[in-house]
């Protein structure tokens, strides 16, 4: 078999299916986008779902992508030589193209022609069948016609070889092994069994059924394949090894812990483990950080995986005596060295992913020391108890008080031969939480509790898409604690009705505001809700008056801000529209929201729309406002409704009969919001911006009406205060600012000469103080006043002028400290290396950094650390150069 780096494998892939007519779509975001109810992306597959399920894919019926994986489930194997929780998948897929006999013989020539294996060594599984579906000997002959042996294709039950959801599209899958050449460890022998003759290297799956509600199973029309690969397993094994740790992707954060450990890797089996776990975790912190969602450490979702990721890792350095400045370091590896080229946005990013880990091992360690001294106590009264667990209020006050994740405690109880109590944890949680909902709204109390005694006659209709205000009678009232007959002046309460006119917040948009009135009192309503039983809620307070059950009560709706609101969702509907004339069918909406003053629009894009883009769908809703065309709503079946074209929100559950409003012949939508009755009502339509949200989905915010009057006026009320600072008029402020622009670049360039001068004077001043080591010459200088591009060109000077050097020059401006170092690519081969070298020594000006062997430069916080630094370096400095 051949050899490969990390690089190769994932370029030979994506070569590989490319010359057979596959598009590479790339890979989306680490953090999941909601829709699969997973925080993360877990498989090659997840984003691809909607297309498997049928939907036409914007780049073809042929792709291919190596996809980032978070599996964070079996979290607690990691440390072993195999699980990590950031994996690579190498995948590829055929949307209703090729079948068998294709994706098999592809597969048997990647196995041979790309990675070198013999047929001898391989082997494959296809589906046994029963009683549901039948044996797959098509996949079974395809494998051998593709030059598997007939003899090394093993049939395996659905448990092994099927793959499917609850329902939806299903099928066999084909699982590929390479067979060692050691003695069967039984007679049940196979692919499958741990023994580890067999080496699982790949999976084909073949969707070729549908399966129905009720068990059945039909051919589809149109058949796919889905084949994943993990990138870190394969390319573990094509480099001889089981161990995914001494790959490339690990080895050089291995190397580092090692020399800051002083404990070497595979010596010993418990600090083994902490190694594996310190650069696995790293790893995946900066990987998720690093995304394009940029993850931050919290206590809810995807966000608190991230903060037991780092501080898993921060107690499994501390195990190895390792600081935070370590961490810090480890991270900078995979940034700088191991995913420079697959995963530039970690680049980008670097200043950003460093700072939040930073941040988030400092929050921790601030709390750690004590938390852990509380722990040994906890844990020594737990033994002296004769007690085999902790219990779940203790643990859950090392979460509530130390920050320690539950299973944080878990693992380190573990260590020690005790558990710990779950679901006392959970309860000690739940208790707080409902601590915590005493302090919330009035509102949000009453939707969970208050109405719930009511009769479960007591319903609601809405009946405001017509009429702003009618008479009806108060069926039910409450305070903010109980229901109640009365509320008098001055009171917090709610109102229920059998109809309303007051629209309640639901569908993305904001409910109604307005005034009830009654023979006894006023009562204002400022938020409508919808609440259990199928009753609307109208809270507020008691402006004058009484307010009492079985009163007669005028209802009435703010009407501007109806009217406000119904302009900026008919416009909703009219951008969905545009956006899709503009970009194509991509376009999806993914949620919305409208109040009185704007509207807010999320929908799938794979890419930032541009400005151009912008402006043409922007002229084209502001067309069919021009046109002045009819707003019509028809209630009927949503059967009947999907045979209209009416688009539908993906995901959202819809009853048996639903409104589909429809703007002319332009859009046509289900929809259950309140809408103007002409779009000419809607005056005008502005965009203010454009941006991502998530992997995919774009968000576009925008104005409508008097709004947009508004937004003008401030523009230019902006623009006017920008023409008096820069002492002009607002019709020559733009030349006046490329006037000011011009003279900043004289000045900027005059600024750069005078620090170039200044680092050519400070040359002869650091030559005084050179020296040699190993036949190379080495200056390691403080340097007065000098940022960090004058470092460079004062380095860049000292390797102009002699052929052999290594140079770190340090400087103080403004407070900072820069350092730079470089290195002659001589000096390179005896041993130089900047980047080590920067490394060591950006932590004594509180700093960190990294780079090359022949260049790397970092930042720091502490000026009087310069001369210990200074003096680090001469002696590192040696040291490399033997």
């Amino acid at each position: 078999m051949k050899q490969f780096s990390s690089n190769e494998l994932r370029k030979a892939w994506i070569k590989f299916y490319e010359e057979r007519g596959h598009v590479n779509c790339g890979a989306v975001s680490l953090v999941s986008d909601g829709s699969t109810g997973v925080l993360f992306n877990v498989a090659g597959m997840q984003p691809l779902m909607p297309y498997l399920l049928g939907e036409k894919h914007p780049l073809g019926t042929r792709l291919c992508n190596v996809q980032g994986c978070v599996r964070t489930n079996d979290i607690d194997s990691v440390g072993d030589k195999s699980h990590v929780t950031f994996f690579e998948m190498m995948g590829s897929w055929s949307l209703g193209d090729y079948f068998k006999e294709d994706r098999c013989k592809w597969s048997y020539e990647l196995l041979t022609q790309v990675f070198g294996f013999d047929a001898d060594h391989l082997a494959a599984t296809v589906f046994a069948g029963d009683e549901n579906a039948p044996r797959d000997e098509e996949g079974a002959q395809c494998r051998i016609a593709s030059g598997f042996k007939k003899e090394n294709i093993y049939y395996l039950p659905a448990e092994d070889n099927w793959w499917g959801l609850e329902f939806g599209p299903c099928g066999p899958d084909s699982e590929m092994f390479y067979v060692a050449d050691v003695p069967d460890c039984g007679p049940d022998c196979g692919p499958g069994c741990h023994c580890g003759k067999y080496t699982e290297l790949g999976n084909d799956v073949f969707m070729q059924y549908e399966k129905h509600k009720d068990g059945k199973l039909t051919t589809l029309a149109k058949k796919n394949v889905d084949t994943g690969w993990g990138l870190e397993r394969n390319l573990a094994f094509l480099n001889g090894t089981k161990d995914v740790y001494k790959t490339d992707l690990f080895a050089s954060a291995i190397s580092y812990i090692e020399k800051k450990s002083g404990k070497k890797y595979d010596a010993d089996d418990e600090f083994s483990k902490s190694m594996r776990i310190l650069a696995d975790h790293t790893r995946t912190s900066v990987m998720l950080i690093g995304d394009e969602a940029k993850l931050t450490p919290s206590n809810a979702g995807a966000g608190y995986v991230l903060r037991r990721l780092i501080r898993r890792a921060v107690r499994h350095g501390r195990k190895l005596g390792l600081a935070k400045q370590d961490l810090l370091n480890i991270a900078s590896v995979y940034i700088d060295e191991v995913y420079t080229e697959s995963y530039p946005l970690l680049v980008k990013n670097r200043s950003f992913i460093l700072d939040e880990f930073e941040k988030e091992i400092t929050r921790f360690e601030s709390t750690l020391e004590n938390g852990m001294k509380e722990f040994k106590k906890i844990l020594d009264k737990t033994k002296e108890d004769k007690k085999n667990s902790i219990d779940g209020k203790t643990a859950f006050y090392l979460y509530d008080t130390f920050g320690f994740p539950l299973e944080l405690t878990t693992e380190m109880a573990e260590e020690e031969g005790l558990k710990v109590d779950a679901s006392g944890f959970d309860t000690a949680m739940e208790e707080q939480k409902n601590k915590a909902r005493e302090g919330k709204s009035f509102a949000q109390k009453s939707v969970s509790s208050i109405f719930d005694s009511l009769d479960d006659s007591i319903v609601s209709e809405f009946a405001g898409y017509n009429s702003l205000s009618f008479e009806e009678t108060v069926v039910a009232v409450a305070d903010e604690e109980k229901l109640t007959d009365c509320l008098k002046e001055g009171e917090n309460g709610s109102l229920v009705f059998a109809k309303t006119p007051f629209y309640a917040t639901m569908g993305g948009q904001l409910h109604d505001t307005g005034i009830i009135n009654t023979p006894d009192g006023t009562f204002r309503v400022t938020e409508v809700t919808k609440i259990p039983g199928n009753r609307i809620a109208h809270f507020g307070f008691v402006e004058k008056g009484t307010i009492k059950k079985g009163s007669k009560a005028v209802l009435n709706v703010d009407k501007e801000r109806r009217a406000k609101t119904c302009r900026n969702h008919t416009a909703t509907h009219l951008l969905q529209k545009a956006l899709q004339i503009v970009l194509g069918d991509q376009v999806a909406q993914q949620g919305s929201y409208q109040d009185s003053e704007r509207t807010r629009f999320d929908f799938s894009c794979s890419r930032a729309v541009t400005k151009e883009e912008l402006l043409k769908a922007e002229e084209i809703v502001n067309r069919a406002i021009e046109d002045n065309i009819k707003v019509t709503t028809d209630v009927m079946s949503i059967e009947d409704a999907k045979k209209t074209g009416a688009m539908a929100l993906f995901g959202e559950k819809y009853g048996k009969e639903v409104r589909v409003v429809s703007v002319g012949d332009f859009s046509k939508e289900l929809c259950g919001g309140t809408h103007v009755s002409y779009t000419g009502e809607i005056g005008s339509f502005k965009i203010l911006s454009e941006s991502g949200i998530a992997a995919g989905v774009r968000r576009i915010e925008a104005v409508t009406g008097s709004n947009v009057m508004a937004y003008f006026n401030n523009l230019e009320n902006m623009l006017y205060s920008a023409a008096s600072l820069a002492k002009t008029t607002p019709d020559r402020l733009g030349e006046k600012i490329e006037q000011l622009f011009a003279q900043i670049k004289a000045l900027t360039s005059e600024n750069e000469s005078l620090k170039s001068k200044a680092a050519n004077d400070s040359l002869g001043d650091i030559e005084k103080d050179m020296f040699e080591a190993g036949g190379v010459k080495v200056v390691a200088a403080e340097v007065k006043g000098i940022d960090a591009n004058g470092l460079r060109t004062l380095c860049d000077s000292l390797k102009e002028k002699y052929s052999d050097v290594f140079v770190i020059v340090v400087s103080e401006t403004d407070g900072k400290v820069n350092l730079v170092s470089m290195a002659s690519d001589s000096a390179v081969k005896k041993g130089a290396h900047s980047g080590n070298l920067i490394k060591e020594v950006a932590p004594l000006v509180q700093g960190g950094g990294g780079g090359r062997p022949n260049m790397a430069q970092a930042g720091g916080k502490n000026p009087a650390g310069i001369a210990s630094a200074v003096e680090k370096a001469k002696e590192i400095m040696k040291n490399q150069l033997g």
